[in-house]
């Protein structure tokens, strides 16, 4: 087991000697979510990988294959799962993964002790045939409260939360998670982003969208907020934040800053520590919740380029978790495998104490038990 932080008994006491809650409230399976992430605190930082379990460069759909036990040992303490195409009905998601095969790997996920996250791009309810990247067309205006397509947007909804409230173990256990919606809308290539809408219309989408599903539909979730990296203070991260009253995360995408030809570490992490403040101060969790560097082509990405950039600062530091994305084929990756020529650094990341798999996860959580 990896050397843990004296900290943890201090945060695990702090939250059992806060407020007072009852007893079917701490039972709450997103509730004991909610906790265990900000009992992390400055204990340690789970990893994440999308799609982890579903397949990997050279392989799909193996039993208990994943690229990233291959390369470091272990799974992921996190695993991220796409929504896109639940939407209309679809049997594959955007990435081509069939829901039902999702489902399994969810439930099976939350059963081995990982944290589950959903993220979603959507087909537009104005025209089905355009992707969350057709940006030609206002969409966001068509579909809030009063829009000439809310009833489809409720519709789509449904979709929604019907797979949602399927994700049950075989003993009926409904799976706990992260919704992270409508995503890097600071950024220009999504319909719901900066040049499609305005912050006060996307405000009221992210609001319906989780009153929608937890007061209407009966889901409970954590939420999480994350635009991308195109913020430089407070003040701008919180441009199109919907309100501390429905969200959980305070999350961060960032591609942009690990770019080669315009890698800047020192401004990733400092977007990170606006993140970490902000929740702090709110009581809400702050993660690192999508980024990567595809095809990896910097074999010391992991050591030089990832982990300062929230393990050289004791407030970046903070962060819950980090998730890269998928390893769709050879031409398009975001993590390390065991035959890449970046496997040795990713190991060593990995094998550092502030960096937490899934045995370091649930061997965190049995310590507060």
């Amino acid at each position: 087991m990896k050397r843990y932080l004296f900290t943890f008994l201090i945060a695990f006491l702090v939250l059992s000697c806060g407020t007072k809650t009852s007893d079917d409230s701490k039972k709450n399976p997103v509730n004991v979510l909610f906790e265990q992430l900000k009992s992390v605190d400055n204990n340690g930082v789970l990893f994440g990988h999308q799609d982890d379990l579903a397949y990997g460069v050279t392989w799909n759909y193996e039993e208990g294959r994943s690229d990233t036990k291959e390369a470091a040992g272990d799974y992921p303490a996190l695993f991220g799962w796409e929504l896109g195409g639940i939407e209309l009905g679809h049997a594959v998601n955007l990435d081509s993964v069939p829901f039902d095969k999702m489902r399994g790997f969810v439930i099976k996920g939350y059963e081995m002790g990982a944290v589950i996250t959903f993220s979603w791009h959507p087909y537009s309810a104005v025209d089905t045939t355009k992707s969350s990247w057709d940006t030609d067309k206002e969409v966001v205006k068509h579909i809030i409260p009063g829009g000439s397509h809310h009833e489809v947007f409720k519709k789509q909804l449904d979709e929604v939360a019907d797979f949602m409230a399927s994700l049950k173990t075989s003993n009926g256990k409904q799976v706990p998670f992260i919704f992270r919606p409508w995503h890097e809308m600071d950024g220009g290539w999504f319909w719901w982003g900066s040049t499609s809408c305005s912050p006060e219309a996307f405000k009221t989408l992210f609001r319906f969208t989780v009153e929608y599903l937890k007061n209407e539909k009966g889901l409970d979730f954590l939420t999480a907020y994350s635009p991308d990296n195109s913020f430089n203070s407070e003040k701008e991260y919180l441009t199109w934040y919907p309100g501390d009253d429905i969200v959980d995360i305070i999350g961060m995408d960032n591609y942009g800053d690990f770019r080669e030809g315009s890698v800047n570490v020192n401004a990733a992490m400092k977007k990170l520590e606006i993140a970490v403040k902000y929740a702090n101060r709110t009581g809400k969790v702050a993660a690192f919740t999508e980024s990567g560097l595809d095809r990896i082509t910097d074999d010391n990405w992991f050591t030089e380029k990832l982990a300062p950039s929230f393990l050289n600062s004791e407030l970046a530091s903070q962060i819950a978790y980090v998730m890269l994305w998928r390893n769709a084929d050879s031409k398009h990756f975001f993590s390390s495998y065991a035959e890449h020529s970046s496997a040795a650094d990713f190991m060593e990341f990995t094998e550092n104490d502030k960096i937490w798999l899934l045995n370091d996860w649930n061997e965190f959580k049995q310590m507060k038990e």
